[in-house]
C-alpha cells in the first residue's frame, strides 16, 4: 500500500526557514512527478514545485527563488527547503505522487506550515 506522510512543518517567524520531508512507503522509482501543493485558509489548494522522474525541477512563481523541491529515491523520500519565508507562505503543505503509467496521484495527509510577523 502506498503511503505519503509529512513533517517538517511548524512556526516560524517571517524570513526564517523550514524543511519539508514526504516518506514515502515504497520505492519512488515507480513515480513520475512528485510535487509539493499548499492549502491556506479559505483558499483553493496550489501547486508549489514539481520534480520530474529525471530530476528536473519547476516551481510556482510566488516561490522561486525561496524554495528548493527534490527528490531521493533510493530514501524514498521528497524535500521543501523553504527559505525567506513570508507571511502569504502560511498554509498546509500537501505531496502528491503521480504514478508511472496511468499518472494515479497519491497524497499525504499535509502537514501545517504556519509564519508569523
Amino acid at each position: 500500500q502506498v503511503q505519503l506522510v509529512e513533517s517538517g512543518g511548524g512556526l516560524v517567524q517571517a524570513g526564517g526557514s523550514l524543511r519539508l520531508f514526504c516518506i514515502v512507503s515504497v520505492d519512488t522509482f515507480r513515480f513520475n512527478n512528485m510535487k509539493w501543493h499548499r492549502q491556506a485558509p479559505g483558499k483553493e489548494r496550489e501547486f508549489v514545485a514539481a520534480v520530474i522522474r529525471s530530476g528536473s525541477t519547476h516551481y510556482a512563481d510566488s516561490v522561486k527563488g525561496r524554495f528548493t523541491i527534490s527528490r531521493d529515491n533510493v530514501k524514498s523520500t521528497l524535500y521543501l527547503q523553504m527559505n525567506n519565508l513570508k507571511l502569504d507562505d502560511t498554509a498546509v503543505y500537501y505531496c502528491s505522487a503521480d504514478r508511472l503509467g496511468d499518472n494515479y496521484r497519491y497524497w499525504g495527509q499535509g502537514t501545517q506550515v504556519t509564519v508569523s510577523s
